[in-house]
């Protein structure tokens, strides 16, 4: 009962993972993981040398509130767009939006790339080729081909290029259409001379040569095209904006990473440039309104200026009237003063009148005109067109960065209605108000107009044209002042985007490939996946690989160890009995004697069954050269071959297997006629003889019994080299004729299962006195100790495996394992 305990405890323990062996396991692979970290740094080094350089530049703009010089209460010519902080966050939206990003790519044509053959690639040489290409922008241009410009001499080039169907994929850049183009099939080639233009399908333009390159002559260089939106796309996703830091949340950095330093330089301080004209048009926005509605108003002013001029001079060559009294004089100028008034009042009303119209009437509110510009000074009004125009003027720059529909519009949208309304009550009251004085003012003029009815015809016509020609003339002179004065404002004003830092190559800037985290991760990598594959294979692997696996999983003892030793034959232990295979066996045959000591003394001889789980663990081998020692030691020896299956012992003999066991099983021959003495003294052997057609039958017969009865009696050592107990089930037959057994275990090659089996057999008897014999023992660090020499056996399951079972052609994964077995 204890050795079953003993043998479920062993069995249990044999379930948990060995790290110990798995650590070995990867130290006997070294050369496989070295082999594996050498070749991962290999790729990280071919990856870092074709790899481009990657750099980030940055500059830096401030965002200031600078208030026009010029702007007083009177001249209320620009609106404020909300404080500082509203202009941060307007211009970092800004400068992610489609169409700053449009006009920036479109200024620098970056859609256009210069290209010059590199080790890996085509790179990027941008200003650095010695020509311009002058794009013509009405024709379309090829997109994504390379297009090659090869210079012939200091006047000529060539262009070629490749295509490898009859159409492609072509933009023209001033108005971004894309279309298909037809282009020549194959290799196309044309000569051009500086300047001449080119008049392709697939490209349009003029190549320039630059006075500072020098040409050469062969060179050759690339133009390509891409599609415009893609570009635009790029650059807008790749731009980084943001304050320096919390404490300067005014000035921002712009950020950009990309291949050539100078394509990132150029396209930071250009978008800088344009962002801060686009900020100052906004800015002007309400004087350039303005000073539109004044143009349109003096045209009128000045035809009626005109007209008034003529009727004057016209009436002076026809009357002698070219003076009047003092008094009537001083009536006539009281009574322009009013009609001017008059006319003022009916500017503003007009105003009044057509703003309330487009109020209601039109949606985008960007384009009014200052109320000051005819004169209006009512701070609500004034207020009011000041905060819709800004409004307006925000949502309309939402409209590039969110969709429609979106909160933010509808927040903007009430905000504008509310005004709107306050708005409109304003101008209603305004318009009362003004109706009022103008009424006051037609009052004051007719009686005016009454003191002078009295005068003569010719001087009233006189004074009415007079009057109206002063007039005309006033309000040309406020016309202009206020034009003058929105000019000012306009001209005065400054954008709000300043820039401090101009983006520079100074050298640097330098971000990718990161080539220290690329050998990093090749060396993990490197690492790690040999150590992975180690793992599965070690968690796959079911073969015995040491002793201490063995006393692992099984309480079964060990009773000696046989190292790997190639030879010609199995006679080791005969023919080499000073080598150390040799000492082996001796030091086997010292253990059996313990196993031996422990049953009946009575006993003249001894049996010893030596069997394996399969062919190939050299269980042959060891059957030979155990009876070897000890007939070497005088023991009266014999060797029965009882492997009927597939007899081997008797070719080491030079003998013949003709007659054997199975000729004395079926009683052709008697047990003389089958025992064949060899040329070792006290060794005698019985072969299998002729394979039979049931060899499990004759092994159960009562005639193997009577035959080791007899060998008993006149021999001292009886040796059965018996079949795989893992294949057929003839050596549990044979059992019960041996005094003990022997189980060969060969390293790397017997299946951890078969221990699994023999622990089972014991555990109910079948299997008594048995003991473990290690073959294919090796000195390693990984697996105990042993001497560093031993008998090559071979490898494959032999002859066995050929028999009993039908071998399968191995698969990929098995020679794989197999191959790393061998390292």
């Amino acid at each position: 009962m204890r050795d079953y305990d003993e043998l479920e405890e062993q069995e249990s323990q044999s379930i948990s993972f060995d790290f110990r062996g798995y650590l070995f396991k990867v130290l006997n692979l070294w050369k496989f993981v070295l082999l594996c970290v050498g070749t991962a740094l290999l790729i990280a080094y071919f990856v870092n040398v074709r790899k481009q350089n990657v750099y980030k530049l940055d500059s830096l703009i401030s965002v200031d509130n600078d208030q026009n010089p010029f702007f007083t209460a009177n001249t209320s010519i620009s609106f404020n767009w909300g404080g500082v902080s509203g202009k941060v966050g307007k211009i970092m939206t800004t400068i992610k939006t489609r169409t700053h990003n449009e006009k920036v790519v479109d200024s620098l044509q970056y859609y256009m790339d210069y290209l010059e053959e590199g080790k890996y690639r085509k790179i990027d040489i941008y200003k650095k080729a010695p020509f311009e290409f002058i794009i013509d922008k009405s024709k379309s241009q090829v997109l994504n081909y390379p297009i090659g410009i090869r210079f012939l001499n200091a006047n000529e080039f060539e262009v070629f290029t490749e295509f490898e169907g009859s159409n492609a994929k072509a933009q023209k850049y001033g108005d971004k259409s894309v279309s298909r183009i037809k282009v020549p099939i194959g290799v196309f080639k044309r000569t051009y001379k500086n300047g001449d233009t080119i008049d392709l399908p697939f490209l349009n333009g003029r190549v320039v040569f630059k006075p500072s390159n020098t040409v050469k002559a062969g060179a050759e260089y690339f133009l390509k095209f891409s599609d415009f939106d893609q570009v635009v796309n790029t650059y807008k996703t790749n731009i980084i904006i943001g304050p320096v830091n919390s404490a300067s949340a005014s000035i921002l950095k712009l950020q950009l990473a990309g291949n050539n330093k100078d394509k990132i330089v150029d396209f930071l301080n250009a978008t800088s440039v344009i962002l801060s004209k686009t900020e100052l048009n906004r800015k002007n926005l309400y004087a350039t309104n303005t000073i539109k509605f004044i143009d349109s108003s003096l045209a009128d002013v000045n035809s009626n200026l005109k007209d008034f001029t003529d009727e004057m001079n016209q009436f002076r060559k026809e009357n002698k009237v070219f003076d009047v009294s003092n008094e009537i004089v001083q009536i006539s100028d009281e009574l322009r003063q009013f009609e001017l008034e008059k006319q003022n009042e009916e500017s503003k009303l007009d105003y009044l009148n057509n703003l309330e119209i487009y109020l209601n009437t039109k949606t985008n509110y960007t384009n009014i005109a200052a109320p000051t510009s005819v004169g209006i000074e009512e701070t609500n009004i004034l207020n009011s067109v000041s905060k819709i125009v800004a409004l307006a003027a925000e949502r309309q720059n939402l409209e590039y960065t969110t969709k429609e529909g979106s909160g933010l519009f509808k927040e903007i949208d009430r905000r504008i209605d509310s005004e709107k309304n306050v708005l409109l009550e304003t101008i209603d009251a305004t318009k009362r108000i003004i109706n009022i004085q103008i009424a006051t003012i037609n009052s004051n003029i007719s009686s005016l107009e009454s003191k002078l009815s009295g005068l003569p015809e010719d001087e009233q016509q006189f004074l009415k044209i007079q009057r109206k020609l002063d007039i005309s003339q006033e309000a040309y002179d406020i016309y202009m002042s206020k034009r003058s004065e929105a000019a000012i404002v306009k001209a005065a004003n400054i954008s709000d985007l300043n820039i401090i830092d101009e983006a520079k190559d100074i050298g640097g800037g330098l971000i990718g490939p990161n080539k220290s985290l690329n050998y990093m991760m090749g060396l993990m990598l490197g690492f790690f996946i040999p150590m992975f594959l180690i793992f599965i294979l070690y968690l796959l692997d079911n073969t015995i690989h040491g002793s201490d696996e063995i006393t692992r999983m099984s309480s079964i003892p060990i009773l000696g160890l046989i190292g790997k030793y190639r030879y010609k034959n199995n006679l080791v232990a005969y023919e080499k009995p000073k080598s150390a295979v040799a000492e082996s066996f001796r030091a086997i045959r010292s253990s059996l004697q313990f196993i031996f000591s422990k049953k009946d003394t009575g006993k003249k001889s001894n049996t010893l069954m030596i069997t394996s789980s399969v062919s190939g663990e050299g269980k042959t081998f060891t059957s030979i050269n155990i009876a070897t020692v000890y007939a070497l030691s005088g023991k009266k020896t014999i060797l029965l071959g009882l492997d009927l299956r597939k007899p081997k012992i008797f070719d080491d003999f030079n003998i013949t297997n003709d007659r054997g066991v199975v000729n004395y099983l079926i009683g052709d021959n008697n047990m003389e006629d089958v025992i064949t003495h060899t040329h070792i003294e006290n060794l005698d052997i019985i072969p299998s003889g002729p394979i039979p057609p049931n060899p499990s039958e004759l092994l159960m017969s009562g005639k193997l019994k009577e035959l080791i009865a007899t060998l008993k009696q006149e021999y001292d050592m009886i040796v059965l080299d018996t079949p795989p107990l893992g294949l057929v089930s003839d050596a549990l037959e044979l059992t019960q004729y041996a005094d003990a057994t022997i189980f060969m275990v060969r390293l790397d090659y017997t299946k951890k299962g078969m221990l699994q089996l023999v622990n089972a057999k014991t555990r109910t008897g079948e299997l008594k006195n048995i003991s473990f014999v290690l073959n294919f023992y090796r000195h390693k660090n990984n697996h105990n100790y042993g001497y560093g020499y031993g008998y090559g056996y071979g490898y494959g399951y032999g002859v066995y495996g050929n028999t009993y079972h039908e071998k399968d052609n191995p698969s990929i994964f098995k020679k794989i394992k197999n191959f790393l077995k061998r390292i």
